[in-house]
């Protein structure tokens, strides 16, 4: 079961593309798993047949534990193809990724006991009092699979998956949802957010964005966006300003060697940040492409490991639903979020006379742990400069 995320501690077979005896190729779509974030196609990183399938539609898996085998033709599996026993609850917590270890977020629980956030989700769900659990973690915390453990001894059933409505008018959450709950929650209680404000005058953008259009659709077959122009453009300012780019560690500012671009986007049950790699690399083409299909991945509910992985920095654009301007939370471990607005005209004073433009307010939240006033401040003098000389910072 791979790590697709940091905190992951489990992974939900969905579907296996391939049946047992088939050949699989590098790269082939082999099965779907659902995290607590997504649905993700993880595919094949091998070629051979496959083996000794041991985890099947609707198993709940340990990350790191076996589910089965890419062999040779005439290849055995390991110990004759016995199924590989399930780790411990200790073993499992070892397995996530270091980052996801050095990023937790336990909090404290019952009697001092500590307890991971999806214990605590899981444990809520199905009633589970944690002042009774023994936790088998470092320390005692109280993990996933303890609680998991407790559900399966009761044979109790958590609620559905998708998102319904109660009676008495509640809503059941679904998974994006759920997550993106205490997430959220998480980063605004722990994060010390401050906040920069700039408003730009967004004519060049627009302009730009009318002469650039019919040019990369006739290179790469989609039309770009303005999304596609900040995204671009905030990427090559983010290059210059290595602090906001950066990550918070929980003991230390780790400074990305990549701009990924985490790009917020809209579903069905809440919000996922699809991620365009090395942005500050890529042409306007290669972004609009990447978004594109992105987009149609994510609501379909089909996205896939990378493209959810190592965002670094992300914009979030609410511009299409006509909001003037907002304030985003962080997604730890970022540092910083550039929450855009719509480009609306407005009477502005142009060379002391009053004249109307197309204005767009720009609001960066920042972690004061990393990234203090003066270069955030710094940060959007470049974007914005960027936003007014476009086609230059594109070149």
């Amino acid at each position: 079961m791979p790590a697709l995320e940091l905190m992951q501690e489990t992974g939900k077979v969905l579907a296996w593309r391939k049946k047992e005896g088939e050949r699989v190729a590098k790269g082939e779509p082999l099965l779907e798993i659902e995290t607590d974030k997504a649905v993700v196609e993880v595919q094949a990183p091998g070629e051979g047949i496959l083996a000794g399938v041991t985890a099947h539609e609707g198993a709940v898996i340990p990350v790191g534990q076996t589910i089965a085998w890419l062999v040779l033709p005439g290849e055995a599996i390991p110990a004759a193809g016995a199924p590989a026993a399930a780790p411990s609850p200790a073993s499992a917590e070892a397995a996530r990724p270091a980052a996801a270890a050095a990023d937790s977020s336990a909090q404290a629980a019952g009697g001092g006991a500590r307890i991971s956030p999806k214990a605590r989700r899981l444990a809520r769900e199905h009633g589970i009092d944690i002042s009774q659990v023994r936790g088998s973690g470092a320390d005692g915390e109280i993990l996933a699979s303890d609680i998991q453990a407790l559900v399966e001894a009761k044979g109790t059933h958590a609620p559905a998956a998708a998102p319904a409505a109660a009676a008495g008018g509640t809503e059941v959450l679904g998974i994006i949802g759920r997550l993106m709950a205490e997430r959220t929650t998480q980063s605004w209680t722990s994060v010390p957010h401050f906040f920069v404000v700039r408003e730009v005058d967004a004519g060049a953008l627009v302009q730009a964005h009318k002469k650039l259009r019919e040019t990369v659709e006739e290179a790469r077959g989609v039309k770009p966006t303005q999304t596609d122009m900040l995204v671009a453009l905030v990427a090559r300012a983010l290059a210059k300003h290595p602090r906001l780019n950066a990550s918070w560690t929980g003991a230390a500012i780790r400074l990305n060697p990549d701009v990924n671009m985490a790009l917020a986007m809209a579903v069905n049950d809440g919000v996922v940040a699809a991620v365009i790699p090395k942005a500050d690399a890529l042409d306007l083409g290669e972004i609009a492409v990447q978004r594109r299909d992105l987009t149609e991945r994510a609501r379909a509910g089909r996205s896939r490991p990378a493209d959810i992985a190592g965002g670094t920095f992300t914009i979030s654009n609410l511009g299409m639903f006509n909001v003037d301007s907002f304030t985003a939370i962080i997604n730890p471990p970022q540092v910083a979020i550039l929450a855009v607005g719509r480009i609306a005209d407005r009477v502005v004073p142009v060379d002391g006379k009053p004249a109307i433009r197309p204005m767009m307010t720009l609001t960066l939240s920042s972690d004061h742990r990393v990234v203090d006033g003066a270069r955030a401040a710094a940060f959007m003098n470049d974007v914005v400069e960027a936003l007014r000389e476009p086609e230059k910072w594109l070149r």
